[in-house]
């Protein structure tokens, strides 16, 4: 349990310093867009309930697709193809960048272990 905790920490902690690039914040930002435009279309077009459409985005976009919830109107089904191809060409850019940032923060997180492995090593020399 512990560590499903360290795991969440450090999603958030790398999104809040990932927000600081301008190329992140912007992906960022269009994911978001992506879910909210999915989930509001669903519920309108679908008739779902806000919970079920924001269920279905998340699926569809994660390519889980569980099988229990589909389109079932021909304007849903359409714009499902296009939310699809769409969709998971900016999340997956997105989750490829939040990758790259978390890579950039580990060499940081190194030196300064590494610096205060050896501040403390000449403390204990002297």
């Amino acid at each position: 349990m512990p560590a499903m905790l360290l795991l969440i920490m450090r999603f958030f902690r790398s999104i809040w310093s990932g927000l600081k690039d301008p190329e992140f914040r912007g992906l960022f930002i269009l994911v978001v867009l992506i879910i909210v435009t999915g989930t509001w279309f669903y519920h309108v077009q679908e008739g779902w309930s806000w919970l079920d459409a924001l269920y279905f985005t998340v699926i569809t976009l994660t390519t889980v697709g569980y099988g229990d919830f589909s389109p079932a109107t021909p304007g849903g089904k359409i714009f499902t193809m296009i939310y699809i191809l769409l969709g998971l060409g900016i999340l997956s850019s997105f989750i490829v960048m939040m990758a790259q940032h978390s890579q950039n923060r580990q060499p940081r997180l190194l030196d300064k272990l590494r610096a205060s492995r050896k501040d403390k090593g000449e403390e204990n020399s002297e």
